[in-house]
Order: C-alpha cells, then sequence, then structure tokens
C-alpha cells in the first residue's frame, strides 16, 4: 500500500531529498517520524513537520533547533543527527535509526525482568549521555522516560533537543531573563517551574525523576490538577522510592531524593557526581548488575 507521506497509512513510496520513506514510525503534535533509505541502501529515520504545522514558524524552529543542537552531540548515548534541510515548505532532518521503543512504554508494559536485569546500566547511560550534553554547554530541559531510547540489548538513545537550552555562563547567567516555563511537568526542576535561569542540575533533577518512575512505575509526584503538580515540584517532600518498590537500595533511594532536592545547591555538583555514586552502588536489592569495586 502506498500513500502521500503526511497520510496515515505506514507506508510510503514517496523520496524527500533523496530519502526514500518506507514505514511510518510515529506522530507527534507537530512532527512524525518515518524509517528512509538512501541510494546507498542505508537506512536511517526522518523527523518532518506534519503539513499543517510546517509553514508555522514556531514549529520550524522547534525542528531546526533539535536538529541543529543533535549535530553537536556526537555520543554512543545520543541520537546521531546526519543530515538537516532548512527548506521553506518542508524541512526536516535525517537521524541515524535505532529500531527500539522508548522507556515510557518499558515502564508502563511492567518489564520487571528487564528492568531488573539492565536498569543498572540503562541509568548510567542516561546519565553519561546528559554527562556530555552538558559538559557542550546544553541543558536538554525535556529528561522523561519518553524522550529516552532503550533496545532490547539495554542499549541508551537520548532524543528531542526541541527546547535545549544554552547554559549561561561568565555574566550571561546573572542577567538572562527569565522565561516561559517549558518542559514537562512531572519532571520539571522547581527553578524551571520558576522561569530561572538553568545548569545541568536542573537535568539532574528530571534524571531523578524519570530514575524514580523507571523503578517504582510511577513519577515522584502526582496532582489533581497541573497546576498543584507544579506546587508539589516546589514544595512537598518526595516519598522514598522503597516506599513504592521494596526491591530498591536504601543507597539509591538516598541519591534519587538528593538529586531531588528542591535547591539545585543541595544536589549533585552534575553528573559526573551522578556516576561516580552510582558506581559503589547497587540500583536493587539480590540481583542486577553488581557495583564497581576500586
Amino acid at each position: 500500500m502506498t500513500s502521500d507521506p503526511y497520510g496515515k497509512a505506514d507506508v510510503s513510496d514517496e523520496v524527500i531529498g533523496g530519502y526514500r520513506l518506507l514505514k511510518h514510525l510515529v506522530t507527534g503534535q507537530a512532527s512524525q517520524v518515518w524509517e528512509v533509505r538512501d541510494a546507498s541502501g542505508q537506512h536511517f529515520a526522518m523527523k518532518l513537520l506534519l503539513p499543517e504545522k510546517a509553514t508555522q514558524s514556531q514549529f520550524r524552529h522547534f525542528l531546526l533547533h533539535e536538529a541543529e543542537v543533535g549535530k553537536e552531540l556526537a555520543h554512543p548515548n545520543i541520537i546521531r543527527i546526519v543530515h538537516v534541510d532548512r527548506d521553506p515548505k518542508n524541512p526536516y532532518f535525517v537521524m541515524e535509526f535505532f529500531p527500539a521503543g522508548n522507556l515510557k512504554l518499558r515502564i508502563q508494559r511492567k518489564e520487571t525482568p528487564f528492568i531488573r536485569e539492565k536498569g543498572q546500566d540503562i541509568l548510567k547511560q542516561i546519565a553519561t549521555g546528559l554527562a556530555f550534553m552538558n559538559a557542550k554547554g546544553w541543558v536538554h530541559r525535556d529528561v522523561k522516560p519518553d524522550n529516552i531510547l532503550v533496545n532490547s540489548a539495554g542499549e541508551v538513545k537520548l532524543i528531542d533537543f526541541a527546547i535545549a537550552q544554552r547554559i549561561p555562563t561568565g555574566m550571561a547567567k546573572w542577567f538572562q531573563r527569565r522565561g516561559k516555563p517549558q518542559g514537562t511537568r512531572s519532571y520539571m526542576s522547581p527553578e524551571q517551574i520558576r522561569g530561572k535561569a538553568l545548569d545541568g542540575r536542573a537535568d539532574v533533577y528530571s534524571f531523578a525523576a524519570t530514575a524514580f518512575e523507571f523503578v517504582t512505575g510511577r513519577p515522584p509526584f502526582r496532582g489533581a490538577s497541573n497546576q498543584d503538580l507544579l506546587v508539589k515540584h516546589i514544595s512537598e517532600k518526595p516519598a522514598s522510592p522503597m516506599i513504592y518498590n521494596p526491591d530498591v537500595t536504601k543507597e539509591f533511594s538516598e541519591l534519587v531524593l538528593q538529586m531531588l532536592a528542591k535547591k539545585k545547591e543541595d544536589r549533585p555538583t552534575d553528573f559526573h557526581e551522578v556516576l561516580m555514586r552510582m558506581r559503589t552502588l547497587k540500583v536493587f536489592k539480590g540481583g542486577g548488575t553488581p557495583p564497581v569495586k576500586e
């Protein structure tokens, strides 16, 4: 079956920029992703805007910003961007093809054996990718299970840099204007909710919220409304992950709670510190990857 690439069919024979669209993978609020093949036969993934969004400047900005940020981040745990096309009618970018579902799906499916076996290494890979991104001067601002691809071997790729932001340095961090809060409510740090200037410690908080959900099946906070949820991030003390999953170790629970500190000064300084802590602890009691002995 063939179709217009913007249609609802799962396959297409359309060619865009020398890439043949093969299979529709996912559709979001403003964009969709297709598996594509180039003239040499290599497979990639292409992200392009939905037709009704393609001429709207804000969506073009987010798509192309995501691509340009990704091009700067050459790391095994970050999806690789291979081509960007700024066509005014049909902008798109091409990235490596990584056939895997996201972490959110594995949590929702309650893949407990997989999570217990691969969980420690998965979390380390996420932290390693974020450490690299922060070191390159970027804060992701939307770290969450949906934006982490994990294949059956437990290999990790961070995706979606649409709202990534430069970490202010020098005088800029003192004079940066307060911005409109952007992110996903269940994972946003208090300073992100307040629209303040951010550094890597905002990603540390979001990583902690992600890790909390990964090991317990639920985020650290739930609210009766969107506003209630944001207020809890700012003022409510989170429960220990151990309360929701007694198989989580005390040491890892303590690390997660420290990363969820309301004040960024009370969190680990950066992901390098997080990784050093994780080298000497286990995420789960009993099985799982053992800690590295010094």
